[in-house]
């Protein structure tokens, strides 16, 4: 492998000019060139949670090192979390320390999606106890709390690790929860469990020295569901099910997916790659974004900027050459879905005959006392698994044919779902304005409020559509891919004043045809006119589609006229 700053420490270093590239490790560019880089060279993040144990958590939050709490402390899952009644308009003018709230966003890891009802209910109670109730699911199987008091991280750490969960890495420049398909190894259509590829990857590099230190955040998926269900196109490195003609079934290798401000698809490597070699061949691509990832700017620290200027032949010849010293088999590409709907809602047979069942949440918003009763519900009917999604949505796993009315019931008598709208079902949102020092505007409440405006007004809709509302351009909802995107920002209403809206991309889509949703010149439309214009546009769907016809691909050629 390339070197670190450790191995490399023995032997001479190019001496740097005025030039410093763009900060590479294995270019031998190891002064940090910004504050982040600093801060991860002073000392490793992991290390700051002697300090919230031993110093933080008993001298309260005045006590915290500003470094530790806008770095070091998202190794460990904790982001300050907005300090309430500062409106959008702020968000980018305002210091960190003047959006600092002194509570926490916690983040605790689900890799794969996979929960024993034991650990959701353990997840739940300390919500009530220690997040205001708070525990939301997000779009990558994580679950989120808010309102969370330094003082009361170790005990909640405690109760997290007594049952398998933990917070290790769920944010930072670190390797991410690593998402899964939710029906990995039950599913009856599943080509490869990548299950276990996925504890592997977990109990060797989660939590170690050795991928501590990434230019940036580094995002994970492992399905061998033929659905594609991980939205594998989106992610740093995705291993997606696939099967080779002459080896069986194993997954073939995407690299350099991402959104944000500057969206990129995934690329094929073009290698298939065994299950037991997944662990291995994840190390190699998180090493190449190690050694040679851009650390100057952070803006072009993620690794879709690195495949995109070296393209997927360098890319794959520098991983088989400098990190796994071997040649990769070459595989064939994931067919496509026959099927939009990617999210496993709704009663399904599973391999061993029994059945699961995906419900559907209000835009990932819960609270602990319903995951508690959710635990519950499942375990009188049998069922001691659960799964999260990438849709902000849950799935009761091993549900025998005998008990599947009566879950349902239960879950319907709790507002979860199991045969929802298409905007109950499509609608997600990320956290908002409400909690995030990023956000402009709204999410959460106003993505609620439009699913039972929609269902109102249009009753009759029946067809598959995703509406992603986002409260900044960073893309946490997946605005970019939806067949709605709405980018929070201020927008000037028709009384001349400036308020809460949203810049609208249409047409987005991941799966069958993969792409970006296009921006239809000056289309901005206000919080209260979100309904009105949402309805006006699927209405104009109905009636210009042709038979079968996508969204997406109306949207693609639909004149500017019938999208405003």
């Amino acid at each position: 492998m390339a070197a670190t700053p450790e191995r490399a420490s023995a032997t001479p270093r190019r001496k740097a000019g005025r030039h410093r590239g763009e900060g590479q490790w294995a270019a031998g560019h190891f002064t940090p060139l910004n504050g982040n880089e600093q801060t991860k060279k002073d000392d490793d993040g992991l290390n700051v949670r002697t300090r919230i144990e031993t110093i933080y958590a008993h001298r309260g939050f005045d006590s915290i090192d500003g470094a530790d709490l806008r770095g070091r402390m998202r190794w460990w899952g904790l982001y300050t979390q907005r300090k309430p009644g500062i409106d959008g308009g702020k968000t980018a003018i305002l210091e960190p320390e003047e959006l600092d709230d002194e509570y926490f966003m916690m983040r605790v890891r689900v890799d794969g999606g996979r929960l024993t009802t034991q650990q959701l209910r353990v997840v739940g109670e300390i919500s009530e106890e220690f997040a205001r109730g708070t525990a939301d699911i997000t779009d990558r199987q994580n679950i989120q709390y808010h309102w969370i008091r330094v003082e009361d991280v170790p005990e909640i750490w405690k109760r997290l690790e007594a049952v398998g969960l933990s917070t290790t890495e769920a944010c930072g420049d670190t390797p991410r929860v690593i998402i899964g398909s939710p029906v990995a190894g039950i599913a009856e259509d599943e080509i490869i469990d990548g299950t276990p590829a996925i504890e592997e990857i977990h109990r060797r590099y989660i939590g170690s020295k050795e991928f501590s230190n990434l230019p940036r955040k580094f995002k994970t998926a492992v399905s061998g569901s033929p659905v594609l269900d991980v939205v594998h196109e989106i992610n740093d490195v995705a291993f997606v099910g696939v099967r080779h003609p002459e080896h069986g079934p194993g997954f073939d290798l995407w690299v350099g997916g991402g959104l944000s401000t500057n969206p990129k698809i995934g690329v094929r490597l073009g290698a298939w790659v065994p299950l037991e070699e997944v662990p291995e061949v994840w190390a190699g691509v998180v090493g190449i974004f190690r050694d040679y990832g851009y650390r100057r700017l952070r803006t072009r620290a993620r690794l879709k900027f690195l495949v995109a200027d070296w393209g997927p032949e360098k890319f794959r010849q520098v991983l088989e050459d400098e990190y796994l010293k071997r040649p990769l088999s070459d595989g064939p590409a994931p067919e496509q879905p026959v099927q939009q709907w990617r999210d496993h809602i709704g009663v399904h047979r599973q391999q061993d005959g029994r059945y699961y069942v995906g419900f559907a949440p209000r835009v990932g918003r819960v609270d602990g006392a319903t995951l508690t009763k959710i635990a519950d519900l499942a375990e009188a009917h049998g069922s001691g698994r659960l799964t999260t999604t990438v849709e902000q949505k849950m799935i009761v796993l091993d549900v025998t044919e005998d008990q599947v009315d009566s879950l349902v019931a239960g879950l319907e008598a709790l507002d979860l779902q199991v045969k929802p709208s298409p905007f109950r079902r499509g609608t997600m949102a990320c956290t908002g304005i409400e909690f995030c020092k990023l956000a402009i505007v709204e999410t959460k409440a106003r993505g609620s409020w439009l699913i039972d405006e929609l269902e109102r007004r249009l009753p009759d809709f029946n067809e598959p559509i995703t509406i992603n509302l986002n409260g900044c351009p960073n893309a946490c909802a997946r605005i970019q891919v939806a067949d709605i995107g709405l980018k929070g920002q201020l927008v000037v209403d028709a009384s001349g004043q400036q308020v809460e809206g949203y810049q609208v991309h249409l047409g987005g889509a991941l799966g069958l045809e993969p792409g970006f949703g296009r921006k239809v010149r000056g289309l901005k439309v206000t919080a209260a006119e979100l309904p009105d214009y949402v309805e006006r546009l699927l209405r104009r769907f109905q009636e210009e589609r042709e038979d079968g016809e996508r969204f997406a691909t109306w949207a693609a050629r639909a004149e500017e006229e019938a999208l405003t």
